[in-house]
């Protein structure tokens, strides 16, 4: 468990505050002292700052540039030295690049076209309209992204099939399962965790 209420940070308009999502996933982060932690979707950075305390190197990614300086500036505040900072959809600022740990607090929200608004925070939660549309790109693309038993941890909602989410990942041969879970209004928020099984285990009983 990280502890995130000693992270100071402010916030901005046209960037995703810090909410219930964010709080269960900085609370059930599973991450080791030598691990390089990619995180996609960073917001106000405060998922970087907390993680970055206990693993060796963190990249911090948004699609958002308000997000980027936002980060930035709290990365300043919080004297946070081992994250690195890019702008980029999904993996392409890390092309070629394999972590150990790969998070991601995913747009889970089913999205009509009328409801949508096109601007920067439409990306913090629109997920199409069966609010896979992100998710099911990050989960293509995921493994090859992904050192030798690594993990990923992504949060998404029950609105956006839970369980297709771990049959994709158990068909990338990772071990996937619900970590922790939160009752949201109408809907249950839960992390996902997936660890790549080593190749020396398949076909094991």
């Amino acid at each position: 468990m990280l502890d995130y209420k000693e992270i100071q940070y402010e916030a901005h308009g046209k960037v995703y505050e810090p909410a219930e999502d964010t709080f269960l996933l900085a609370e059930n982060i599973q991450v080791g002292r030598r691990d390089r932690v990619l995180e996609i979707g960073t917001g106000t950075g405060i998922i970087a700052i907390i993680v970055s305390r206990k693993c060796s190197t963190v990249t911090a990614t948004d699609i958002n540039p308000h997000a980027i300086d936002c980060t930035a500036k709290n990365i300043i505040a919080n004297k946070t030295y081992n994250v690195e900072l890019r702008k980029g959809d999904l993996f392409e600022p890390v092309r070629g690049e394999k972590f150990d740990l790969i998070l991601f607090n995913t747009p889970y929200l089913p999205i009509s076209e009328e409801e949508r608004v096109d601007d920067e925070l439409d990306a913090a939660w629109d997920g199409g309209e069966d609010g896979r549309k992100v998710i099911d790109r990050f989960l293509s693309d995921v493994k090859d992204h992904l050192n030798p038993g690594g993990r990923i941890q992504l949060v998404q909602s029950s609105l956006s099939d839970i369980h297709q989410t771990i049959k994709k990942l158990e068909d990338m041969e990772l071990d996937a399962s619900v970590t922790a879970r939160e009752k949201c209004f109408f809907e249950e928020v839960v992390v996902i965790t997936g660890k790549l099984i080593p190749q020396d285990n398949h076909g094991l009983p």
